[in-house]
């Protein structure tokens, strides 16, 4: 399968002209008229090259970068603009972009800079691993603990396989990041990898996303569609929230990993796939087993290779690095060079991390937002623990309480200002998108 490209324009026009030029040069291309269209086709599809217009309306083109270098750092990005200068081009390199090209663009010109920018990441990608044994870093993974170095060794090891892989860990301990590694470290990188949460379908709906149906095969079935096996076909599947699916899709599930082929829902006719499978689960699957939850079989054939990922509480030298690397993303989409004072990087490692990564991140960008200065003190994390004496808690959950607190901390600059939304975006250190986000939640 050859490379995917998605290209993002809210002008029907210029996104047609794209998808038809590179289509034409054998490129497998999808268009969206938005950012947050193009971030749920990545978060769902994923791409090899992201091509957008830097004027998008709501979240902008340098927002959209932002974004996509903070959650897929190595996705080159080509920024293409009708009003093209030197300084806005210096600008999107510096926020990342691989090119930038002028409107109206000739198509050639456009395909030239897609495969300059797989070129690149060919490249990159064949330099990566001593670069990586070097900084202790492996792709956005931080890895400064020797527990985390030997798990990104292991992922090393069994990348060039196309042996199944079992990931098991708890919430928030970055599963699909070690997905996403074992995808782009091994042979199958420019290949696509295709991500499915199946907890967030019932098992009917989820057997038509996996295997695809045919046009009529239900109510809703105007046309047929691929599913995600055939998507993937000759990279990576990764099946998230293995352990959620019901013991009767599992024997359906199963025969499809014995025989290497799928059955659309409707069809008569399997197609045979090539898909390296990626699973994850937060449950222990062998306690499943145990208690009929989980079929025997499918562990097995899921189980070839076990990789388990740490908590955070388990990989303490992790957690300031971790925060750092956050801090300069979120910093970054609010135009301040923020730093953490003594006092909120020695709350941040006495913290117990129930939630690990993901709630490290999110008590990342709720400081952020509510810093006076630029500096984070302890204060602006909100921890619910922060090595003093707990405080007496106002009704409610840790999430409303902070929710509460961040609301109060908008509706102040929002009065301070006179209600003027750009000098309140200003004063909170937010970008006004971000500010305009924030007030549509808390309903002010």
């Amino acid at each position: 399968m050859n490379p995917r490209v998605v290209v993002v324009d809210d002008d029907d026009d210029m996104a047609r002209q794209a998808v038809t030029a590179l289509t034409e040069a054998g490129y497998q291309c999808e268009a969206c008229g938005s950012a947050k269209a193009a971030l749920a086709a990545l978060e769902e599809r994923g791409a090899d090259v992201l091509v957008t217009d830097w004027d998008l309306p709501q979240m902008g083109g340098v927002e959209l970068l932002r974004t996509v270098r903070m959650g897929r750092p190595s996705l080159p990005v080509i920024v293409f603009t009708g009003a093209a200068t030197v300084s806005l081009a210096v600008t999107a390199m510096r926020e990342g972009a691989s090119d930038c090209i002028a409107k109206p663009y000739d198509g050639a010109d456009l395909c030239a800079a897609v495969g300059r920018a797989l070129d690149k990441v060919r490249s990159v990608r064949e330099d990566h691993h001593p670069r990586q044994r070097e900084t202790g870093r492996y792709g956005s993974v931080i890895a400064e603990s020797a527990k985390s170095r030997a798990l990104l060794a292991l992922v090393r090891r069994v990348a060039p396989s196309r042996s199944t892989v079992l990931i098991q860990g708890e919430s928030g301990t970055g599963k699909e990041v070690i997905a996403r590694l074992l995808h782009y470290c091994s042979d199958r990188s420019s290949r696509p990898f295709v991500a499915v949460n199946c907890k967030a379908f019932a098992d009917g709906v989820l057997e038509s996303e996996l295997f695809g149906h045919e046009k009529g095969s239900f109510t809703s079935a105007a046309a047929s569609r691929a599913g995600c096996f055939e998507r993937a076909a000759t990279g990576t599947l990764f099946l998230d929230e293995i352990g959620e699916i019901s013991v009767d899709f599992q024997a359906k599930l199963l025969r499809v990993l014995q025989e290497g082929e799928v059955l659309r829902v409707g069809g008569a006719q399997p197609h045979k796939v090539d898909v390296r499978v990626v699973a994850a689960t937060s449950r222990i699957l062998r306690g499943e087993v145990a208690a009929g939850h989980f079929r025997e079989a499918l562990f097995f054939r899921l189980n070839v290779i076990p990789v388990y990922t740490l908590p955070l509480r388990e990989r303490r030298e992790d957690i300031l690095p971790l925060a750092r690397h956050f801090l300069a993303g979120h910093g970054a989409q609010s135009g301040r060079q923020l730093a953490f004072a003594p006092e909120a990087e020695q709350a941040l490692l006495a913290y117990p991390w129930p939630g690990n990564i993901r709630e490290l991140q999110n008590v990342v960008e709720r400081a952020v937002v509510l810093a006076n200065g630029e500096t984070i003190v302890a204060e602006d994390l909100l921890l619910e623990h922060s090595g003093g004496p707990p405080r007496e808690a106002a009704p409610g959950t840790l999430q409303q309480d902070i929710d509460r607190a961040t609301a109060e901390r908008i509706s102040a600059a929002l009065a301070s200002t006179n209600g003027r939304r750009a000098e309140a975006a200003r004063a909170l250190g937010i970008d006004r998108t971000t500010l305009y986000r924030l007030m549509k939640r808390f309903g002010l």
